[in-house]
């Protein structure tokens, strides 16, 4: 009953931004202007090195993640000036709900739920204006020998929390991963398979029509991975080498249907 009630309140106060949000995905797509995200840091790991790194971060980090965006978008004939702008927010303390090991219909839920008013909640205070996308980036010390978790992209709420490593040289394959994330919040879908971690083909490969389809020279940016056999990939080491394919750029509204 607790649970239903947590429920209950959460739906509440979401049906209020609900149709915000749908606004904001809708201008999302059209590419009549700038799309604003303000990446918020976290030290996941607590590590006083984590820290510095966090302090020394500057808007320039993410310089590759507007440069993708400009090159991808022109190459779709969109002629936009900085289709994405990126923005440094403030340091944060607070951590993201997890989701509860018992794994269920309803726990699952509330955490969705909890964690779209997290996003929205956390930040308050903190913006004079609203961004279009808050992507929260968990830093962890690389020589922590941590694994990853699983980043993602919610396009209800227009949010991410991308799991990286802090410091300067992880800095290309943090902007692959925020990129991919923040094309979630944006409509559009993961193209890779999810057992195996290899794109899929054809709509996974950044040069599907390849006469020696393998190996392929770059990824596409939502099948994660540059294919280099049906059963081999590797990670990109920056958004050089990613591409925004066809299926995805119909879903994000660069093209047409």
């Amino acid at each position: 009953m607790f649970k239903l009630i947590r429920i209950f309140v959460l739906l509440s106060i979401l049906a209020f931004v609900a149709i915000g949000t749908w606004l904001a995905q809708v201008r999302s797509t059209d590419w009549n202007n700038s799309l604003w995200i303000r990446v918020y840091p976290i030290n996941a790991d607590g590590h006083p090195a984590t820290h510095r790194d966090i302090d020394s971060l500057s808007v320039e980090v993410f310089s590759g993640v507007e440069g993708f965006f400009d090159r991808e978008v022109q190459r779709y004939g969109v002629m936009l000036e900085q289709p994405v702008r990126v923005e440094l927010g403030p340091q944060l303390s607070e951590e993201p709900p997890k989701l509860s090991e018992q794994r269920s219909i309803l726990n699952t839920m509330l955490w969705s739920l909890e964690t779209r008013w997290w996003a929205s909640s956390v930040t308050r205070g903190k913006e004079d204006i609203a961004p279009d996308v808050r992507m929260f980036v968990r830093c962890h010390h690389p020589d922590s020998h941590f694994i990853l978790e699983d980043s993602l992209g919610v396009q209800k709420g227009m949010f991410g929390i991308v799991n990286a490593y802090a410091g300067r040289s992880f800095k290309g394959s943090n902007n692959v991963v925020l990129a991919h994330e923040f094309l979630h919040t944006i409509g559009a879908s993961d193209k890779y398979d999810l057992s195996t971690n290899q794109p899929i083909a054809s709509i996974g490969l950044a040069e599907p029509e390849r006469s020696s389809l393998f190996p392929q020279r770059f990824a596409e940016i939502m099948g994660g991975r540059i294919a280099l056999s049906p059963r081999e990939a590797v990670i990109p080491s920056s958004l050089r080498q990613p591409v925004i394919g066809t299926v995805t750029a119909r879903e994000i509204g660069l093209l047409e249907e």
